[in-house]
C-alpha cells in the first residue's frame, strides 16, 4: 500500500474512540427518519443531512440527490465519492445502505420513547434500543465509523479504495424512485465492480456471516368492492355478496393443503435445492427449537411448504402472506353492518430467478377470475424487488471473509436470509454488480417492531470488519 496506515491503525482508534461513534450513532436515531408517512419528510431530509457531514467528515466528496418526479419529490439519495490512491489497483466499490426507518406503531408497546434512543445492560449484553438502531442505521454506522477510523489514525480517505457510497432515504418505503435513480446514474454507478451492504445478520450470538442470497418482494393492496354502502345485515345478510366474507375465502385459496401456493406459474424462476446445500445448511447447528420457543411458540408450530425444513422454507421457499385485513366495524361493542369493501395486505418473499413484476400481475389475474358476483376489485401495487442470489467463488468475497474472520477470530458463515433487500436485485440485473452482504444483525433485534436493538458487540465487529475490509480489498486486482 502506498501508506504506512493499515486496519489494526484503524482499529485502535475504534476501541479508543467507540463512545464517541456510538454517541454518533445516538445522535442519529433521534432524527425521526419515517419515509413512509409523508408527516415526517422534513425529518428524513435531516437524517439525510447527518449521513453527508458524516461521510465529508471522513474526506469523501458528497452531495444530496433529489429523487422523483418531479425532483424532490421522493426522499434524497445521499451519494459520496472516493478515487482511491493513484496505486489502488483493487474494485470499485459501491456502499449501499438506508437510513429511513419503519414506522413505530404500537407506541404503547415500546418500554422507552422510539427516537430517544438508550443504552441497556452491561458489558456484552449492552445494547442500543431505538427505531433504526440494527435496521439500518446502526449496521451503516458501522461502516460510516471505519471509514472515519481510516482517516483518523493517519490511513487515507476510504483506505485508499475506490469507494462510491449510496445512501438511500426510501428502503422502509418500497424503494419507489431507486430503480430511476439507478437508471438516471447508470454510467456513473456502472464504474462499480462489487456492491458491499451491512443490512443482514449473524447466524448468531459470536458466528459471524456472510450471506449470499436475499429474497425478492412483491407488496401488494387489494380491496374488494361490493354494495354501495355499509348495509343492515339483517335486511342483507345471505342476500348479497359479504365483501368481508368473499375476500377471506378468496384469500384463503393461495395455499393448497401443503401449504404450497396455488397461483399458477407462481414457481417459474425457483431453482431446485440442491442435496449439497441442504447438508451444509444442516451442518450449519441453527436451532429452530429454540428460535420458535424466542417468539413464544412450542416446537409443532414449525409448519409450512411440505418437504422443507425450517431453514430451507426461509432460504430456498418464496411464500405468500397477508399482512394486514380490515373492513367493516372494528370498534368497541357491536355494530351489525354488512360493509361496502374490505381490504387485505398482501405481499410475496420471492427466490432465486423469480420476477417481481410477474408475480404481482399472476396475482392481480388471479383475483379476477375470483370475482364475486356484483363486485370489483381495487388493485394497488406497492413495490417490490427482485431476488438476489450472488457468486459465492469471487475475489471480493474472498476478501470479505478474510476481513471478518480476522476482525472476529472465527470464519463467517456462509447464509442466506429470508429478508429482502431491493437493490441487490437491481443492481445485478440493471448494472451486473454481485453484492456482498456483511450484516451483524441478531435474530432477536426485534427489526421493524417495538424495543428494536442492536447489541455493541455486535456493532463492534462490525465496524472492526469494514475497516479490515479495506485494506483486504488491497489484495485484488480488478
Amino acid at each position: 500500500m502506498a501508506s504506512t496506515a493499515n486496519a489494526a491503525n484503524a482499529i485502535q482508534w475504534l476501541n479508543d474512540n467507540e463512545d464517541a461513534c456510538i454517541g454518533r450513532l445516538m445522535d442519529w436515531l433521534k432524527i425521526p427518519s419515517i419515509s413512509t408517512d409523508p408527516a415526517y419528510k422534513a425529518d428524513v431530509q435531516t437524517a439525510a443531512e447527518f449521513a453527508r457531514d458524516h461521510l465529508a467528515e471522513s474526506g469523501l466528496d458528497v452531495e444530496i440527490m433529489p429523487t422523483g418526479d418531479p425532483a424532490g419529490a421522493g426522499h434524497p439519495v445521499v451519494l459520496a465519492q472516493c478515487p482511491g490512491s493513484p496505486d489502488y489497483a483493487g474494485p470499485h466499490v459501491l456502499f449501499y445502505g438506508h437510513y429511513d426507518v419503519q414506522p413505530v406503531d404500537p407506541v404503547d408497546l415500546w418500554d422507552n420513547p422510539p427516537f430517544e434512543p438508550v443504552l441497556q445492560g452491561e458489558a456484552d449484553t449492552r445494547r442500543i434500543v431505538a427505531r433504526g438502531a440494527c435496521d439500518d442505521k446502526g449496521q451503516v454506522s458501522m461502516f460510516l465509523e471505519a471509514l472515519r477510523a481510516w482517516k483518523e489514525s493517519g490511513g487515507p480517505v476510504a483506505g485508499g479504495v475506490r469507494m462510491t457510497v449510496l445512501l438511500e432515504g426510501e428502503e422502509e418505503s418500497g424503494s419507489v424512485n431507486l430503480e430511476r435513480f439507478v437508471t438516471q446514474n447508470a454510467a456513473m454507478l456502472g464504474k462499480c465492480d462489487v456492491c458491499v451492504i451491512s443490512d443482514t445478520g449473524m447466524l448468531r450470538r459470536g458466528r459471524p456471516a456472510i450471506t449470499y442470497g436475499v429474497r425478492g418482494l412483491a407488496y401488494t393492496e387489494v380491496t374488494l368492492h361490493g354494495p354501495s354502502h355499509d348495509l343492515h345485515s339483517g335486511m342483507w345478510g345471505g342476500k348479497i355478496p359479504n365483501p368481508i366474507n368473499e375476500l377471506s375465502k378468496i384469500l384463503a385459496q393461495l395455499w393448497d393443503d401443503d401449504r404450497k401456493i396455488t397461483i399458477p406459474n407462481f414457481y417459474d424462476g425457483v431453482r431446485t435445492l440442491t442435496a449439497e446445500e441442504r447438508a451444509e445448511w444442516k451442518g450449519l447447528g441453527i436451532d429452530d427449537e429454540a428460535a420458535l420457543k424466542g417468539i413464544g411458540f412450542p416446537p409443532e408450530a414449525s409448519v409450512g411448504e411440505a418437504g422443507f425444513s425450517m431453514t430451507e422454507r426461509e432460504w430456498a421457499r418464496p411464500t405468500a402472506e397477508i399482512n394486514g385485513i380490515f373492513g367493516g366495524y372494528t370498534g368497541h361493542g357491536a355494530k351489525t353492518v354488512i360493509p361496502a369493501h374490505a381490504t387485505a395486505k398482501v405481499s410475496f418473499r420471492l427466490v432465486d430467478d423469480q420476477d417481481h413484476v410477474k408475480i404481482r400481475d399472476l396475482f392481480f389475474a388471479w383475483l379476477d377470475e375470483r370475482t364475486p358476483p356484483g363486485c370489483r376489485w381495487e388493485k394497488t401495487d406497492h413495490g417490490g424487488g427482485s431476488p438476489a442470489t450472488c457468486a459465492t467463488d469471487s475475489a471480493p468475497l474472498d476478501a470479505a471473509r478474510k476481513a471478518v474472520a480476522q476482525a472476529c477470530g472465527i470464519e463467517p458463515a456462509m447464509i442466506k436470509t429470508g429478508g429482502s433487500i431491493p437493490v441487490a436485485g437491481l443492481l445485478k440485473q440493471d448494472l451486473g454488480l454481485e453484492t456482498i452482504f456483511m450484516g451483524y444483525g441478531l435474530e432477536d433485534d426485534r427489526v421493524h417492531s417495538p424495543n428494536e436493538k442492536f447489541e455493541i458487540q455486535c456493532w463492534r465487529l462490525g465496524a472492526h470488519s469494514h475497516a479490515q475490509l479495506l485494506e483486504q480489498l488491497w489484495t485484488i486486482n480488478a
